[in-house]
């Protein structure tokens, strides 16, 4: 059984669409959804391998990740609230079942897809999970992917993270330790990505902010 842990965070946030992009409307202010944020920069890679694969075939790819990810992640969510399981297809179950022996390692759950905003950074979102990894207060994300992925292709994964990071302090005053990645891939393995050095990626963060806000606002 994973314990839980009570914190004083928003129930939820009201979402807008602005122009195609995804806001949150906050005390009056209209604060630009960290994904959107993050997805900015990846948009020329995307929108090249787009243009190599075809249209069809990269729409058909992408909704079946997305489904993979969303169904491993509601399985991931219910287990962790020591929850029965729902059913679902079979390749979400496998890499669920990959995972398992690493979410394991979680426990003092502070916070599960919950809401959280940055008046200060204009950012809001929802996080995956908030809780200690080893004994470590971290800012936990779920990936699904075929296979591993370098790190130097998943640097937005982990500005996410630390921006949900810098969310939770402003709004509760604590401070994560480090940014967790577990992605469990399709050719077997579960690999989890540790960063302790967020003070890096809060200057990357504020450098996708910058530029998202010169190329937008």
């Amino acid at each position: 059984m994973f314990e839980h842990v009570s914190i004083d965070l928003p129930k939820r946030l009201k979402r807008v669409e602005l122009d195609g992009k995804r806001y949150y409307d906050v005390q009056g202010h209209k604060l630009v959804s960290v994904t959107t944020v993050t997805s900015f920069q990846s948009a020329k890679s995307i929108k090249a391998w787009r243009a190599k694969v075809g249209a069809e075939v990269a729409n058909k790819i992408t909704r079946q990740a997305t489904r993979r990810g969303t169904d491993t992640h509601t399985l991931t969510e219910h287990y962790l609230k020591n929850e029965d399981l729902p059913e679902v297809d079979p390749l979400p179950n496998l890499l669920f079942t990959i995972s398992k022996p690493y979410l394991k390692n979680i426990n003092r759950i502070h916070a599960l897809e919950a809401p959280l905003y940055s008046l200060k950074l204009g950012i809001a979102g929802t996080v995956d999970c908030i809780a200690e990894y080893n004994g470590e207060l971290a800012v936990i994300d779920f990936k699904t992917s075929k296979e591993p992925k370098p790190e130097k292709w998943i640097q937005g994964y982990f500005v996410q993270t630390v921006a949900y990071a810098c969310m939770l302090y402003e709004l509760t005053g604590i401070i994560v330790k480090k940014l967790v990645i577990i992605m469990s891939c399709e050719n077997g393995e579960c690999i989890v990505y540790e960063k302790y050095n967020k003070a890096e990626y809060i200057r990357k963060l504020t450098q996708y902010i910058r530029e998202w806000k010169s190329a937008n606002e």
